[in-house]
């Protein structure tokens, strides 16, 4: 679940605050309120199919991991005018399929041979709590979200010339010159759901994104992330063309690693970054490099982009990199990996975790 107060997601030292109310037991309680529950499905379906236009009826499959999407997704997916072919629509915490998480590629598995196996066009998958969208095409190649946003960036900005996207440390270099050549301005930003959507409501951004699959539409939605609500979006844009595939695997892409891992004692990540920070400033990275310090160490190249950054959830450093070719990666990750044990000789690298 998330927590929002009047209005407005909470984190940071917000949310240890409240922790250490509950802790001491010092709350206060103050007169009136209440509690009151309200089923709101019925609003919600008719809210999303009330938006959603597909120029064509299309065929999906969609995956929701037994994750609670299950429980709407197929069936709103239906209403805006899909044929749908569902996997693991049932319900169930113990996730007995796969876990539902679309960033890992393993968990597409199903996915994909599903969508091989039929003549649907495109694969949509939900995380546990519905609000991540992963897409798979049908020759089965993975969309990953800041490539959505390059899409979903071009159909925003048709109708909000001159918009602000806001995106995360982690997205791919490709992605903010695809908002310039669509009219609009790239603001990267820190990673966090929370962060993102205050940093929209700041500059009054009509869409901002995350590479953990977040997307977040204030034009025509509410500012906040919903994986069905942006599968439609999606949809719906990709409907106008024969071929969706084609238009995904159009996209600008680059050769990347997955997000990799490096476990670290607790409270050592952001020891470890400052002094990152500290070496970035200290050292050259050659012509045209250009470091930012937003949120951890990302350093961009004319060629691709490194970066070290703390998980804002777990004791664990973040490393991606990217490249334009796979020179370009090698040479980006070794300079990172470089970096990365001056500070952290015994660093040890991992896979990936939301």
């Amino acid at each position: 679940f998330k927590m929002v107060l009047a209005g407005r997601a909470i984190y940071g030292e917000e949310i240890q605050g409240l922790r250490r109310m509950m802790e001491d037991e010092s709350w206060q309680l103050a007169p009136g309120g209440k509690v009151e529950s309200v089923d709101v499905l019925a609003a919600y379906r008719d809210r999303i199919v009330g938006d959603i236009k597909l120029a064509r009826k299309m065929k999906v499959v969609v995956d929701c991991g037994n994750g609670i999407a299950g429980a709407s997704a197929p069936d709103i997916f239906r209403a805006i005018g899909c044929e749908v072919i569902e996997l693991f629509s049932e319900v169930d915490g113990n996730f007995p399929n796969h876990h539902p998480d679309p960033s890992k590629p393993e968990n597409l598995k199903d996915l994909i041979a599903a969508l091989q196996a039929s003549d649907a066009e495109l694969g949509l998958a939900f995380d546990g709590d519905g609000d991540r969208l992963g897409i798979v095409t049908k020759t089965g190649v993975n969309i990953y979200p800041d490539r959505q946003m390059m899409l979903f960036a071009r159909d925003v900005l048709s109708r909000v010339p001159g918009g602000t996207i806001v995106f995360d440390v982690k997205c791919s270099q490709r992605l903010g010159p695809a908002i310039r050549e669509a009219g609009g301005e790239p603001l990267m930003f820190k990673t966090g759901h929370s962060l993102i959507k205050a940093k929209m409501k700041e500059v009054d951004s009509p869409l901002g994104g995350e590479m953990s699959g977040h997307i977040f539409f204030k034009e025509r939605w509410f500012g906040f992330d919903d994986g069905t609500y942006a599968g439609g979006r999606l949809l719906e844009i990709v409907s106008r063309s024969a071929d969706p595939s084609a238009v995904l695997e159009g996209l600008p892409t680059s050769f990347s690693t997955p997000e990799i891992n490096v476990a670290c004692a607790e409270g050592e990540p952001h020891t470890l970054v400052e002094q990152l920070i500290g070496q970035a400033g200290a050292s050259d990275f050659g012509a045209g490099a250009q470091v930012s310090t937003i949120d951890g160490v990302r350093i961009d190249w004319p060629d691709g982009f490194g970066l070290i950054r703390a998980s804002n959830t777990t004791p664990v450093l973040v490393l991606r990199f990217e490249g334009h070719d796979e020179a370009a990666l090698k040479r980006i990750e070794t300079r990172m990996l470089g970096l990365l044990h001056s500070v952290k000789p015994d660093a040890v690298l991992g896979g990936s975790a939301h």
